[in-house]
């Protein structure tokens, strides 16, 4: 089972359309299904850079593909909403029991509120999703009504993720405009999901490096 079936996948396409829009009417940056095929594609990059199996890898890439379909009921406890949704679409899909457990583990995990890290495949979507920082992601156009997450997002015009396998070492290293933005706003913003990420890097048996342009902050 691929991640891109998943994604052409009716249900969950209706899910992740639904979630979307309601974020947008909460001013919400963008959680389209541009954004957890990001997320799929890179949690599977991430496993397969650390040697894990073909199949852990595909599991990451799933869980990454279903992650934000619990924003379709309320963006509050998504994670665990996506956790139940994802699990119950899996099984009329016929995926074995074992698996669906693990998806649904990892998505009802992955938010910073309530979750945290708990086996590979959840360190993967964790450090995938919280990587995903653009400012196409904003919305809202008019910078004159930026709050302060489409400020910060909007700032980072640019995001790389790279693992040295040798150093075991996952690094994120952004480029923000802090004219837009200062360092203490984005940190206002991010430093839970920073915290979480390096907690997952661990899992991973890898630590967690933040640049901001060039200069290392966590």
């Amino acid at each position: 089972m691929k991640y891109s079936d998943i994604l052409q996948n009716e249900e969950v396409k209706a899910l992740l359309q639904k979630g979307n829009a309601n974020l947008d009417v909460m001013g919400y940056t963008d959680h389209s299904e541009k954004h957890s095929g990001i997320v799929a594609k890179r949690a599977g990059m991430i496993l397969e850079s650390f040697g894990y199996s073909k199949h852990e890898i595909e599991l990451a890439e799933i869980a990454g593909a279903l992650h934000d379909i619990g924003n379709a009921i309320n963006r509050k406890n998504h994670g665990e909403y996506g956790g139940i949704l994802a699990y119950y679409i899996l099984e009329k899909l016929e995926m074995p029991l074992e698996d669906r457990v693990i998806i649904a583990s990892a998505i009802g995990n992955h938010d910073e509120s309530t979750g945290g890290a708990v086996d590979p495949i959840s360190a993967a979507l964790i450090l995938a999703d919280k990587s995903d920082v653009r400012r196409n992601r904003v919305r809202n156009k008019d910078m004159t009504h930026f709050d302060k997450h489409d400020q910060v997002n909007y700032a980072v015009t640019n995001t790389t993720l790279k693992i040295n396998l040798q150093k075991k070492l996952i690094t994120l290293n952004l480029q923000i405009d802090e004219e837009i933005c200062t360092m203490y706003d984005y940190f206002e913003i991010f430093l839970g999901r920073m915290l979480m990420c390096r907690k997952a890097a661990e899992i991973l048996g890898a630590r967690f490096k933040l640049l901001a342009n060039g200069r290392k902050v966590l």
